[in-house]
């Protein structure tokens, strides 16, 4: 497998460092964005398609063309629809890799829709954020040209494992550990807002770290935790309504899960409710953003 021509279908965090280091391994890379609809963002998505080289194209059908593998880097809410809206136009020979973070039904439907073209469908469950390590963040994939995706991925500096010959198991590791993943962001972010509301988060903190030593709960660890759900919440929450389903594929109430999704969503919400943005939050602190929206409740 050559990977000479690559299209990403998503071009927002994950899709950029993913076009931008292909770019740099030589790969022709081209790249389309829903977001390029929209006059006020399409001349972000062309200067950022413009400074890495990238081919950007005004409908997904078009950007697909010609392309040896196809990336799906969108929402959990719009992965399958990605999957329908290409199925028309991709060809055999193709693969489409769905890194998209949905559940194995989820991945299975798209994989269904895909099959009528003849195109391959691989499933992809990148294990970790893309920064910093980028191209080096573990993948786990899945599907029929699995092994010999991975072999041309990693060639081109990516990390990728197989662990299924079928679709939807990568997927359900992903889900699985989302549900431990975001619940701790989603926990941290509960138990520390109410801890600063009484004024005990340092005893709080102090008893966290004894219990955990090696965690930093003393130090960096509740800023990330909550850094994470403030700034991708909403991301977050679609994408433990897919584990959700997940969780009740295996006949299981997912309780949890869909608390993590309204934890998860809440903050970005209140965040928004008061003209508030990730990026003027910057350096992050968890006190101060907690004291930022107690003071705008008054």
């Amino acid at each position: 497998m050559r990977l000479t021509v690559v299209t990403l279908i998503g071009y927002g965090e994950a899709g950029h460092i993913l076009a931008q280091d292909l770019v740099v391994q030589g790969v022709q890379v081209k790249a389309y964005d829903r977001l390029i609809d929209t006059p006020k963002t399409r001349a972000v998505l062309e200067k950022k398609a413009a400074m890495s080289g990238v081919q950007l194209f005004t409908s997904a059908g078009e950007a697909v063309q010609g392309a040896a593998l196809v990336i799906s880097a969108v929402t959990a809410g719009s992965a399958l629809a990605v999957a329908q809206a290409v199925a028309t136009t991709l060809q055999a020979g193709q693969v489409f890799m769905d890194i998209n973070s949905v559940a194995p039904s989820t991945k299975q439907a798209a994989h269904n829709v895909l099959h009528v073209s003849g195109a391959c469908y691989v499933d992809a469950a990148v294990m970790a954020p893309l920064p910093p390590q980028r191209l080096q963040t573990p993948m786990l994939l899945g599907g029929a040209l699995a092994d010999e995706l991975s072999l041309a991925l990693n060639a081109l500096g990516f990390n990728t494992r197989v662990v299924a010959c079928e679709v939807g198991i990568a997927s359900a590791i992903k889900m699985c550990r989302s549900v431990m993943i975001k619940g701790l962001e989603a926990l941290t972010t509960e138990c520390l807002t109410t801890a600063r509301h009484y004024g005990a988060e340092q005893e709080v903190l102090a008893s966290l770290h004894k219990s955990f030593p090696s965690l930093g709960w003393d130090a960096d660890l509740p800023h990330y935790l909550i850094s994470r759900v403030a700034e991708h919440g909403r991301r977050r929450a679609e994408e433990m309504e897919e584990v959700a389903q997940t969780v009740c594929g295996a006949g299981i109430e997912p309780t949890m899960s869909r608390a993590i999704a309204t934890t998860q969503r809440a903050l970005v919400d209140e965040l928004a409710r008061h003209d508030l943005h990730y990026a003027d939050l910057n350096p992050f602190d968890w006190q101060h953003l907690a004291q930022l929206l107690r003071d705008r409740k008054k």
